[in-house]
């Protein structure tokens, strides 16, 4: 473990780890009119990949936690990471369509088994005192693969034609296994991982309240992130030149928001969770009622991006707290949570699409998640305090 206020250089080698596999998935959305047009599908068809991806993220964490559970944390990682290469790869060679879905399907398994045994890994690393800080500096490879990974992967397959990206992205992530190789420590002596413990910790009740935290405020954020760039062209009138641009500021404000998180977590983190709550809400309603004004929506999109991901770091911090004796499956949980609150946008989206009332209402929708957030954060900071205290009755 590291003995200076620093964090260990392997913490940030999972950041880049998932930086190199997240960049495949805010890659795709750019590509998807030249993959429908090669592989001669429709449009939909090809947004399918995206949510064969989606699934096995969703379905795939909890129970590849549990199989690989007694595994050396460094085995489960360099796996996860070449299973997940290898699925590009077999995507990439193929002109089938159905094998490039079920590639999709298989990319999804190894990324949510890579990303709940990266933060477990990275906590393991760290004093108690920085453990959301370490989940941060992970978590924030994703915010690097929104902001860079996808956009500069979206420009190369423009040159090089949809498939160059993605080979980019097969050989990053063999990087990366290689380097988890040398530089992640192998796992140390202790107490043999216990598929037991790991589903009687899933029991806590607080441990749920914690996962709906977790869907409510990503759907939250998220729900005005997917309609973003429609909304600001049709409603704010915004160039469509300039919408790559302002959703990167939405990145760069995530990243900026974990970097904060990580750090007000290790602390405070009900602070982080109701601060990011409540500023989700804030800026969704008004984006709302300032659709029209570009001087107030390109600033707004930034703030958003801040508010939604300084809750991720204190997410990670409770989740590992609850769990602290148990958390490789409380961990893979988490990341199906957080997949799932990405999925069911759609739907939360579509009862204000599919009624008329149209993209100006899609913030109003992320306000109503943000609130819905917020009891259950009290819920959880009530559950903590009365956990406390029979503690130390109990000594």
């Amino acid at each position: 473990m590291h003995s200076s206020r620093a964090l260990p250089p392997a913490v940030y080698l999972l950041a880049f780890s998932l930086f190199a596999m997240g960049s495949a998935e805010f890659l795709l959305a750019g590509v998807l009119p030249s993959i429908a047009a090669d592989l001669g599908v429709s449009l939909s068809a090809a947004g399918a990949l995206i949510s064969a991806f989606a699934i096995g993220v969703v379905v795939g964490g909890p129970p590849l936690a549990v199989l690989t559970l007694r595994w050396p944390r460094r085995t489960t990682l360099v796996t996860a990471q070449l299973v997940f290469a290898a699925s590009v790869a077999l995507g990439l060679l193929t002109d089938d369509y159905p094998v490039l879905l079920a590639s999709r399907f298989l990319g999804g398994l190894a990324y949510a088994g890579y990303w709940a045994v990266a933060a477990v890994t990275a906590i393991s690393l760290v004093p108690a005192d920085r453990t959301a800080r370490a989940s941060g500096v992970v978590v924030s490879g994703l915010s690097l693969a929104m902001i860079g990974g996808g956009p500069a992967g979206a420009l190369l397959s423009h040159f090089t034609g949809w498939r160059g990206g993605f080979w980019a992205v097969v050989a990053f992530t063999t990087i990366g296994a290689v380097l988890t190789l040398v530089a992640v420590p192998a796992t140390g002596t202790g107490p043999r991982p216990s598929v037991r413990a790991e589903l009687r910790t899933m029991r806590r009740p607080q441990l749920w309240v914690v996962f709906a935290v977790t869907l409510l405020s990503t759907a939250a954020y998220m729900v005005s992130y997917n309609y973003l760039a429609a909304f600001l062209t049709d409603l704010t009138g915004v160039p469509e030149v300039w919408v790559p641009a302002v959703l990167t500021l939405f990145g760069v404000g995530a990243f900026a928001g974990l970097s904060l998180g990580g750090r007000i977590a290790d602390g405070r983190p009900f602070h982080a969770l109701l601060a990011g709550a409540i500023g989700i809400a804030g800026c969704s309603a008004l984006l709302a009622v300032s659709a029209g004004h570009a001087l107030a929506v390109v600033p707004l999109v930034l703030l958003l991006g801040v508010a939604g991901f300084v809750l991720n770091p204190a997410i990670y911090g409770r989740v590992f707290t609850i769990a602290a004796q148990a958390p490789t499956l409380a961990g893979a949980t988490t990341v199906s949570a957080f997949q799932l609150g990405i999925s069911l946008v759609p739907v939360f989206a579509g009862t204000v699409l599919h009624d008329g009332t149209g993209l100006a209402a899609i913030p109003w929708v992320g306000v109503a998640l943000a609130v819905l957030t917020v009891p259950a954060v009290l819920l959880d900071r009530r559950l903590a305090a009365v956990g406390r205290s029979s503690a130390s009755i109990g000594s």
